[in-house]
């Protein structure tokens, strides 16, 4: 038997319960990337495979958002999309003296504001009407220190601030604003 294609309506699940609690946070920014920079690359240069800012994203349920490097991996996977808090963001700019630094660097699909990640955790949400899965914190790696400040890996590992990898139980549409 095959496996069904992103596309493959008969691969959505049903719509969003009503009964699942609400992420209410601010969607600052998502990105998207066709493929991974970091990821298995140990002891070699980073890969350049670019990271797109865009306004909105398609949510495909089991899979990713569309145009994502984790879109087209196995179906039910535990990282289909990240989130990431913009107030770690701030706080780590602020720490590290980085006023510039771009969101982008971190790699995280989701820049959310007003929402404590930790809380969602093992549990079911439903963000902009489309219901997630949090599934597991999102562990900084090495490359961290690399890109932003040495340190950076470290202060991130600390108090979930790597943020959280989540996922996406319903499709739907996610936009910025």
């Amino acid at each position: 038997m095959s496996t069904p294609s992103v596309t493959d309506p008969e691969s959505h699940p049903p719509p969003p319960r009503q009964d699942v609690p609400v992420l209410h946070a601010k969607l600052i920014k998502i990105y998207i990337s066709s493929g991974h920079d970091y990821w298995g690359r140990q002891g070699e240069g980073r890969l350049q495979h670019g990271i797109q800012d865009v306004p909105e994203v398609e949510c495909v349920p089991e899979r990713g958002l569309r145009g994502d490097r984790y879109c087209l991996k196995k179906a039910g996977h535990k990282a289909q999309v990240t989130f990431f808090s913009a107030e770690v963001f701030d706080q780590l700019r602020e720490q590290f003296q980085l006023p510039k630094l771009p969101a982008s660097i971190f790699r995280r699909n989701l820049i959310v504001q007003g929402a404590c990640l930790q809380d969602w955790l093992g549990k079911r949400f439903l963000f902009q009407g489309i219901e997630f899965e949090g599934t597991q914190e999102c562990k900084p790696c090495h490359w961290m220190d690399r890109a932003i400040a040495e340190g950076a890996e470290a202060y991130l590992k600390t108090a979930f601030r790597g943020g959280l990898r989540a996922k996406i139980i319903t499709a739907g549409i996610l936009h910025v604003g």
